[in-house]
């Protein structure tokens, strides 16, 4: 894992896989790492996938398969504490249980939703009604 936590996410390069949940464990016999992308199609699959193979073999885990693994499904629910830190700063709001979206920029709760499409398919798009900035804004699933 500690290898593992070095890769970053490549369309958030502040965070790291683990800390995004994408690394969902690990599995003997034979020896592979599991990963689950933050949705099916994800066009980002193939490069984490490449990543951690190349950190593996780094790190000297060469035999260690990469699983994709889609069930069950991510949920936002996995992402750290770390990783929802990570993002807050990075400028996009991280999803959490109650439904307001919280403007990363001055922290208002006064937002709206511009576009349910954001920079990438797991993100949308919302507006602040206090400083008037843009964020994108993790889809809770």
């Amino acid at each position: 894992m500690a290898v593992l936590d070095h890769v970053m996410d490549p369309e958030i390069p502040v965070v790291s896989i683990t800390d995004l949940g994408i690394v969902r464990g690990f599995a003997s016999n034979p020896p592979r790492v599991q990963i689950t992308p933050t949705y099916t199609g994800c066009p980002a699959t193939i490069a984490i996938e490449r990543s951690v193979r190349e950190a593996l073999d780094a790190a000297g885990f060469g035999e260690v398969h990469v699983e994709r693994v889609l069930f069950p499904p991510w949920t936002t629910d996995w992402i750290s504490e770390r990783g929802r830190e990570q993002l807050r700063a990075y400028g996009i709001d991280p999803p959490h249980p109650e439904a307001l979206a919280q403007c990363p920029q001055c922290g208002s709760t006064d937002t709206h939703e511009v576009s349910r499409f954001g920079s990438t398919p797991c993100k949308s798009q919302w507006r602040c009604n206090a400083c008037l900035e843009p964020f994108d804004r993790f889809k809770c699933h």
